[in-house]
């Protein structure tokens, strides 16, 4: 399950890459603004933000924030892009020195929206809160 800013541009831009790169379908999505979104990211302080600013990650039962979520969503896509996941060495503080700076400009660079979009058909049988309209 990967939690993501329903607002954000780039976010929305991620949610389409990761789709497009997994063809099992092994990834669903939920906003970090859904009621659902706010519940699944219990416990890793991003539940109760307007302005989310992270990805999360759950994966067998733990929660994945920041870099090292976006790494292991990474390694699980097709090829080439688990070559990624050799990043993962470089150390935490680093990788989310890196992803904070991103995240921070995300909305100047890339924009967005007043309420989470309805996703295209394509991708709307993934997300489990598809009452999208909601932030």
């Amino acid at each position: 399950m990967v939690l993501i800013d329903g607002v954000c541009h780039f976010c929305q831009g991620a949610v389409r890459f990761i789709v497009a790169r997994d063809p099992k379908g092994t990834f669903e999505f939920a906003s970090l603004q859904s009621d659902l979104g706010k519940e699944l990211a219990g416990g890793t302080g991003f539940e109760d933000s307007s302005e989310p600013n992270t990805l999360v990650l759950i994966e067998n039962g733990r929660k994945y924030v920041r870099s090292a979520a976006a790494l292991r969503i990474a390694r699980r896509l097709r090829f080439p892009w688990p070559l990624l996941y050799a990043l993962i060495v470089v150390p935490r503080p680093l990788r989310n020195a890196v992803y904070r700076y991103i995240a921070r400009n995300r909305y100047r660079w890339f924009g967005k929206d007043d309420t989470c979009p309805i996703p295209p058909p394509s991708v709307r049988k993934r997300f489990l809160d598809t009452g999208a309209g909601q932030a």
